[in-house]
């Protein structure tokens, strides 16, 4: 079944194992647009067998390569944004389908729940940043940050009800560790830069009606709090109460306080003009 008003943009780079899924997931659409980052596996044939627009692209950082796939000609007024390793559940891509006949011309965007997964099981305390814009207008959104991206929308957002389910860790735990030590290399550098708010607000950290802008003061306090892994930690196990998921929940928090660590030495060392 066709979906008249909804494109899908998904992002790729080596991801034959997870883009089969992801397609299929999204085959009520006759607009999918693959925009890959030079991938040297099967993702590209994979991506024109099922029907998808394939466009390629020299990845230089987050936000400018994800703006740069927002930029694409859409057939449809409304775009899902989606990667390899998410699937949304039959009841989102119906509710998704819905909401864009019946959404106010001024509604730039919807927000969703997406559910993180390890060892099958749904981290469902541990995720600590569980809602995401992923329905957004063609032309009202863009992306900011080089690095753990923020998509800002032009407009009010809505709300849908149903989740969006997110497999980090379906290529393995060394899959997972190598892009966050990208990752962290990216954060610390955009940290030695000072980039981002210089002055954050506790303020805002708390009170501020938007769920990104409460993000962003919240991480700009957080790189200037010590003994940050260990706080990160505790704060994931008892009071989001990681330990509630099990092992999974476990795992997860300590790979994040990891994570974080390593942005920690990074940020020492760049400083230290790497000796």
């Amino acid at each position: 079944m066709n979906a008249p008003g909804i494109s899908v943009l998904i992002l790729t780079k080596n991801e034959q194992r997870d883009l089969p899924g992801a397609l299929e997931s999204v085959a009520w659409s006759d607009d999918v647009h693959v925009f890959d980052s030079c991938s040297t596996d099967d993702t590209i044939e994979i991506a024109r067998a099922a029907g998808a627009q394939v466009h390629s692209r020299v990845f230089d950082d987050y936000a400018t390569h994800r703006n740069a796939a927002l930029a694409l000609p859409f057939r449809y007024p409304w775009l899902f944004l989606l990667d390899a390793d998410e699937r949304p559940s039959s009841e989102l891509s119906t509710e998704m389908q819905r909401v864009v006949a019946e959404a106010p011309a001024n509604t730039a965007g919807f927000r969703l729940r997406r559910r993180d997964f390890l060892f099958g099981t749904w981290l469902k305390h541990a995720q600590i940043s569980p809602y995401y814009i992923r329905l957004v207008r063609v032309g009202r959104a863009r992306y900011t940050r080089a690095v753990n991206e923020v998509l800002e929308v032009d407009g009010p957002v809505a709300a849908l009800l149903h989740p969006l389910d997110h497999f980090p860790f379906s290529k393995g735990l060394e899959h997972w560790v190598a892009k966050h030590n990208t990752y962290s290399t990216m954060e610390a550098e955009l940290i030695v830069r000072q980039q981002g708010l210089q002055n954050p607000s506790l303020r805002e950290a708390l009170m501020h009606q938007d769920f990104h802008t409460r993000r962003l003061h919240q991480k700009a306090l957080f790189y200037r709090m010590p003994a940050r892994p260990l706080l990160k930690w505790c704060y994931m196990m008892f009071l989001r109460g990681a330990v509630l998921d099990g092992m999974a929940g476990v795992t997860y928090a300590t790979l994040q306080s990891f994570y974080e660590y390593l942005i920690v030495l990074k940020t020492r060392e760049l400083r230290r003009g790497g000796k």
